[in-house]
């Protein structure tokens, strides 16, 4: 019976050996270096930079009828998997998308929800769509996050439901399509690095800039 157990060993050896190999091409993105503007333009696609602009064209009007950024905004297009880069940073004096990270959605009442859903619900869990004022700066649970005030009545009981602007752990820099990535409990969650950046952009502008959840 040796040569069962040898089989036995050498079976469980290869299947340890696939699991990791998976492994580690699902985590690879955590050590690539950010994407750029020119990777977006690169891999996107022309419906994907034409969507992307002509709603950056919708929410800079927006923003000067309402006395908030004209310098940066930022964009959510919930469509995307939730493995490709779906947060947009948009710079409108130079017309250009200048950033890209990867952004969780809710996963309402489910422990996992593959494919975005939306509510304004309090308690629901899920995303809800709509343009948000980003607000003040604090450190909370999961360190420092920006409370969010719906502007549309499909967003409007944001604040009352906590949902904030943050970071955490489980979310990945770079992209991890076709695999998704976690959920969060209606917030737009980003990964850590990026935080750092969107940070220093919210800051360092004098007036509040204007996330758009779309589908």
């Amino acid at each position: 019976m040796k040569w069962l157990r040898y089989l036995s060993f050498s079976l469980l050896g290869l299947l340890l050996a696939a699991l990791a190999l998976a492994g580690h091409y699902y985590y690879k993105a955590y050590f690539k270096p950010g994407h750029s503007i020119q990777s977006f333009a690169a891999t996107a696609n022309e419906e994907e930079i034409l969507k992307i602009r002509n709603k950056a064209e919708q929410i800079k009007e927006f923003a000067q009828e309402k006395n908030y950024s004209q310098t940066i905004i930022f964009l959510i297009d919930m469509s995307l998997p939730s493995g490709k880069n779906r947060f947009f940073i948009y710079d409108c004096k130079k017309d250009s998308v200048i950033a890209t990270a990867l952004v969780a959605h809710g996963s309402g009442n489910y422990g996992f929800s593959l494919n975005a859903k939306f509510s304004n619900a309090c308690e629901s869990g899920y995303s809800s769509l709509g343009k948000y004022k980003i607000g003040k700066k604090y450190h909370g649970s999961f360190g420092i996050a920006y409370k969010l005030y719906g502007l549309d009545s499909s967003n409007s009981n944001a604040f009352k439901r906590n949902i904030v602007l943050h970071a955490y752990d489980c979310v990945p820099r770079n992209e991890t399509y076709p695999y998704p990535i976690c959920n969060s409990r209606g917030c737009p969650m980003v990964s850590p690095d990026f935080m750092k950046e969107i940070q220093q952009i919210i800051d360092t502008d004098k007036k509040p800039v204007v996330l758009w959840v779309f589908n």
